[in-house]
């Protein structure tokens, strides 16, 4: 390369602010040097090419390292090391290190059972919800309370074929419309009181299977969580029942269908506590007297599924014999007594 082409290329070519070459200009200026036999500098390849490109991160090696043997821990140890991480851990609260975290339960006919005929409660209480609207003033025809069952009824089987629940205030407000008494024209005080009495009977008509208390007792005492869910279309009655029966102190969560409006055994219902409770289905047990709706919910989340036998409600016990070579559950049993070995087998 002559000097007057060095001079161009430190003049002109690499001055800053100027255009870059063209490919056709590099091209050019390449074959030059390549004839004179010169080798270009860095510097002039960068001006050329552009800057020089950041260098690249090499991954770092490790060794491959065997896996440790796990550490076995007697009771004793387990407690030093509670007490040196978690002190703030109660004393009555286990840890549970197995697979099983917490089990939900169905209601009726699982952990309670009537005391009496459910047409009679339902006769019982849509009299006095009668009496009670007419002594607000309301001119309503003779044996309403006949009305008042049979919109039930109606609401009830709806909810079970649609799986979305019809609420109790609804399905009184969709009645009292057709006898003149629009949500425009009907107090909801009125409203609320009369379907309160409506469902008044049924909850103090309950009272829990036998060894139902001692049950939740020992689970609680083993560190389970535990949950109620149920379907029921009212959910301020469900909430009282309960707490008649006394064992809300047992349940993280209490709820019932008319909460949430959707029923078993769509799974929406059983990951509301699967959130709660921040587990995944594998870690947790429905138990339930319906392969319909507890069992195959269940099956459905992903869950381990345990069938009450014995007394249940009559759809409940045709859809059984209807499915029962169809939806099989894990475990069945005859005595709630029986479910704390179960769940430790899985745990």
């Amino acid at each position: 390369m002559g000097s007057s082409d060095e001079d161009r290329l430190d003049g002109t070519d690499l001055r800053p602010g100027q255009e870059p070459l063209t490919p056709e200009e590099k091209e050019r200026f390449l074959a030059r040097v390549r004839a004179q036999g010169r080798t270009l500098t860095s510097e002039e390849m960068y001006a050329l090419f552009g800057p020089q490109p950041e260098p690249k991160q090499t991954a770092p090696v490790h060794d491959d390292i065997d896996e440790m043997d796990a550490a076995l821990l007697d009771e004793g140890q387990l407690a030093q090391l509670q007490a040196d991480f978690f002190p703030g851990l109660r004393e009555d609260e286990k840890v549970m290190p197995g697979l099983v975290q917490g089990i939900i339960f169905d209601f009726d006919y699982t952990l309670a059972t009537p005391t009496q005929l459910v047409a009679r409660l339902w006769e019982e209480g849509a009299r006095a919800a009668e009496a009670y609207m007419r002594s607000t003033g309301m001119d309503l025809p003779d044996n309403f309370h006949t009305n008042i069952i049979e919109t039930r009824r109606f609401a009830e089987e709806k909810s079970e074929e649609e799986r979305e629940e019809h609420l109790a205030d609804d399905a009184m407000s969709f009645l009292l419309q057709f006898f003149g008494y629009p949500a425009s024209r009907m107090d909801p005080a009125v409203l609320r009181t009369a379907v309160d009495l409506f469902y008044a009977p049924e909850m103090t008509a309950w009272k829990l299977r036998p060894g139902a208390r001692e049950l939740l007792e020992t689970l609680r005492s083993q560190g389970y969580k535990m949950a109620l869910l149920a379907n029921y279309n009212c959910d301020r009655v469900f909430q009282r029942t309960i707490d008649y029966l006394g064992i809300r102190e047992y349940f993280d969560l209490c709820l019932c269908s008319g909460s949430v409006e959707y029923r078993k055994p769509d799974t929406r219902y059983f990951q509301i506590v699967l959130d709660h409770w921040r587990v995944l289905p594998y870690e947790v047990v429905v138990v339930g007297d319906s392969l319909v709706n507890d069992i195959k919910g269940a099956i459905d989340l992903g869950s381990q599924a345990v069938l009450v036998r014995g007394e249940t409600a009559a759809q409940v016990a045709v859809e059984n014999e209807q499915y029962g070579g169809q939806i099989v559950p894990d475990a069945e049993i005859t005595d709630l007594l029986q479910l704390p070995a179960i769940v430790t087998a899985w745990t």
